[in-house]
């Protein structure tokens, strides 16, 4: 008997009442958009601007407003490819790891003579000592500074490679520690890259590692490549000096162990300063803009409990001595230490502007990039082009929808209309699944989205033609569309099934545009099945029931 029970029926028409729902903010797009905005910046800062009142308002907070993201390509934004300088953290390792070493092998020094650093390349640290006899000794010592790796493929490895070369320990990063190094570096940098987008208010941002040294990153309605270069670019890596002397001469000789930095704000003055530094921004807790005893712009900061404590022994100890703070490698400030700074706090002072305080603050609490970064790819998409896209993605969308619905009615007349019907539905569904989980779409996805009005009517053709079929075998018009919908079951099953791990493994292998086309069809495949098996039999269940036609015609 043809038959759909009660609650399946409440069951199938809750999921499409749901869906159309949660996809409605969709048809007003700006007003909802303006409206979500709004409530962001109002829970971000606790107040709203005039405009940002009246977009609040133009949406009701009761109403469902989850919309579906629009990509790149769509919207208009930035999309940068850049290379992480990995080379940058192998040496700051080494530099790291001087002091320790210099500790250790000093205390051997009626031994193996007097130590000093020699130069070497980056990722190695080279240190000389007196006595060519006894490097076996100096060796032996400083593999006392080398631990476990810790990484499940370094399991057994130690963090450095230290061997003797003549009269020279020379220190490297073993290979385990190198890799697990160069992950962490890239999590790292991932990591602050994101807070950094997410803190300047953007939408939607894709952002991933690609190969060993690079990121991708794409910002939907940004203004420019350039404008979000400026946001990550730049490394934001603080650092606290000792002062060893001042200098107008760019080519001075550096000792080892050393470096010469320039002044930020005075031209021609350079600084030489310990290359180990006494705190480094990685210690902060906090970065807020705000002015100095001259109503100047500046910036303040907090350490974290060891940061503060290093911070406050180095001012005790150094009373009268000037004191460097480095921000990507120019000294913009070098004030003389007056008194003992407890509590871990203090002030940047500078020339800078408003914005340009807030924007160093805001840097600085992201935290800093472990290393620098070069930017071999940069594309701005307008916002004009973004529109143009959508428009051409709508016709697209509008002409393959009629084909498949004047074919479908054509061939199977109100059955046609039926699958029509379904077809609305699991387009609906498409959006509302999008919207739900905050999924983006971008010009792919629309390609995903018109090729599932494709195929989403498969599985209705294949259902219509096993009903004609049994109508010719002379079953009556109950049991022809019952057995049209059990034995095309199994071939609805296997296509789609299939297509299903097809989507599936292009959205975990693939990247980018890949994976915007990936999600439609995935999400696409799952409502089209839901639509043509379960709606459309509902349909012609309830039309069945209320004509009890004696033949019918598919």
């Amino acid at each position: 008997m043809l038959q759909i029970s009660l609650w399946k029926r409440f069951v199938i028409l809750g999921l499409c009442l749901a869906a159309l729902i949660t996809a409605a903010p969709n048809l007003f797009y700006s007003r909802v958009e303006g409206h979500n905005d709004a409530v962001a910046a109002f829970d971000k800062t606790g107040a709203m601007t005039e405009t940002q009142v009246a977009a609040k308002a133009a949406w009701p907070d009761w109403a469902p407003s989850a919309l579906v993201n629009l990509g790149l390509d769509l919207r208009g934004g930035a999309h940068l490819l850049a290379e992480v300088h990995l080379n940058e953290v192998h040496k700051a390792r080494m530099d790291a790891l001087w002091p320790e070493a210099r500790k250790v092998l000093a205390a051997e020094r009626a031994t193996i003579g007097a130590i000093r650093r020699v130069p070497s390349p980056a990722g190695e640290l080279r240190i000389q000592i007196g006595e060519r006899t006894q490097i076996a000794r100096a060796v032996e010592v400083a593999r006392t500074l080398a631990s476990p790796v810790v990484s499940l493929t370094g399991v057994g490895q130690s963090d450095y490679e230290v061997t003797g070369e003549g009269d020279t320990v020379v220190f490297r990063l073993s290979e385990a520690e190198q890799k697990a190094t160069d992950d962490r570096t890239m999590q790292q940098s991932l990591e602050i890259v994101r807070r950094r987008v997410d803190a300047a208010g953007t939408r939607e941002p894709t952002i991933m590692r690609q190969g060993t040294d690079r990121i991708l990153i794409e910002v939907p309605g940004i203004g420019s490549a350039q404008e979000l270069k400026d946001l990550i670019g730049t490394t934001a890596k603080l650092t606290f000096h000792p002062v060893l002397g001042t200098t107008s001469n760019p080519d001075a000789p550096v000792a080892s162990g050393n470096e010469l930095l320039p002044d930020a704000s005075r031209q021609g003055l350079y600084h030489m300063l310990d290359e180990v530094p006494v705190v480094t921004g990685d210690d902060l807790t906090d970065a807020r803009p705000t002015t100095d005893d001259n109503g100047a712009p500046a910036v303040s900061f907090r350490f974290n409990v060891s940061g503060a404590r290093a911070f406050g022994d180095y001012t005790a100890d150094h009373i009268g001595e000037p004191f460097a703070i480095v921000l990507d490698g120019k000294v913009i400030s070098a004030p003389t230490i007056q008194a003992h700074i407890a509590g871990g706090s203090g002030i940047i002072t500078g020339r800078f502007s408003i914005e340009e305080a807030t924007d160093l603050a805001l840097l600085l609490r992201a935290g800093a990039l472990p290393a620098g970064m070069t930017f071999l790819e940069e594309r701005t998409v307008g916002p004009e082009l973004g529109a143009d896209s959508i428009e051409s993605g709508k016709k697209a969308a509008v002409v393959g929808f009629g084909l498949v619905i004047a074919w479908m009615i054509l061939s199977y007349g109100l059955f046609g209309v039926f699958a029509a019907v379904a077809l609305v539905f699991n387009i609906v569904m498409i959006f509302a699944f999008m919207g739900a989980v905050g999924a983006t779409l971008t010009m792919p996805g629309i390609a995903g989205i018109v090729l599932t009005m494709g195929t989403a009517v498969d599985a209705n053709v294949l259902i219509f033609e096993r009903i004609r079929e049994e109508l010719r075998q002379a079953k009556s018009p109950a049991r022809a569309i019952e057995l049209g919908y059990e034995k095309a079951m199994s071939a609805i099953i296997d296509a789609n099934v299939t297509t299903f791990l097809t989507g599936v493994i292009l959205f975990v292998l693939g990247a980018g545009p890949v994976r915007g086309f990936a999600v439609t069809l995935i999400v696409g495949i799952v409502t089209s099945v839901f639509t043509a098996i379960w709606v459309t039999r509902l349909l012609v269940v309830i039309w069945y029931g209320w004509r009890r036609p004696k033949t019918i015609v598919v």
